[in-house]
């Protein structure tokens, strides 16, 4: 694995953590999308939300490596970071979110990945719009999103409350569910099930939490935008998503 990859911010909480189960299930999520991407060799691709540049590293490192990758965040500070981190990958270009709105980003992407980004966004089918007008005719879309419904909420509030005890990440801050809450998030569907909080970042972005996100609420808005090719899980591929950790969609734009 490449060394630079402990250096991310998010590596660091995920793929290097302290406990076992959170460090093994991020990195079969990477393992799972490196795996997904084997369409991407030789295609022009978008990874919208790269966050510290993880995934597109792995991937590049991998024989399913595209022909060039664009990586798209909102925060100037983490393009500059990951464009110093990876200035020696001429493949990899970071850029703002906001640059993507430029004419000659419209459906010049054969491809867009976007993995844990949707469950903290509060205008979704803004940005599914996005997307769609990124990607060329017949250009695919490959996008996961936490589970936090079903009997995964359960689990996944069990090792946050453990990791924040014990100061592991972020989990420290994360919204706690009333029983009633926990009971509602068990029992959803693709409707609303419980109130979504708004929180303000330090740089005025208006965003979610996990807590209270439906991707079966989710699946229904990529359907007005994509056509939806399979629906998978991860970290075990082979459940479904109702009782796995994570939601894949893999999609098409016709």
């Amino acid at each position: 694995m490449d060394p630079k990859l402990e250096q991310g911010y998010f590596a660091r909480k995920q793929l290097f953590s302290k406990n076992a189960l959170i460090r093994w299930s991020h990195r079969r999520r990477f393992e799972v999308a490196v795996a997904k991407s084997a369409r991407l060799v030789g295609q022009r691709m978008l990874d919208f939300g790269c966050g510290d540049g993880t995934y597109l590293a792995m991937l590049l490192d991998s024989p399913h490596a595209p022909r060039e990758a664009v990586s798209a965040e909102l925060d100037p500070r983490v393009v500059t970071t990951n464009q110093q981190r990876f200035a020696d990958h001429p493949k990899m270009k970071f850029v703002l979110q906001s640059d993507l709105e430029r004419p000659e980003y419209r459906g010049s992407f054969e491809c867009i990945v976007c993995m844990e980004c949707f469950e903290h966004m509060t205008e979704p089918d803004r940005y599914l719009a996005l997307l769609s007008s990124l990607l060329r005719p017949g250009g695919q879309l490959l996008l996961s999103v936490p589970v936090e419904t079903g009997l995964p909420v359960v689990l996944k509030q069990v090792v946050r409350r453990i990791a924040g005890w014990r100061k592991i990440g972020d989990y420290a801050n994360t919204l706690p569910y009333s029983w009633s809450e926990l009971a509602k998030s068990v029992f959803a569907w693709g409707q609303p099930h419980i109130p979504r909080i708004f929180h303000l970042s330090n740089d005025g972005v208006i965003f979610h939490c996990h807590k209270g996100f439906n991707w079966m609420m989710l699946r229904n808005k990529i359907a007005r935008h994509f056509t939806i090719d399979r629906i998978s899980a991860s970290p075990i591929e082979w459940l479904s998503p109702h009782l796995a950790s994570q939601a894949w969609f893999e999609a098409h734009k016709d």
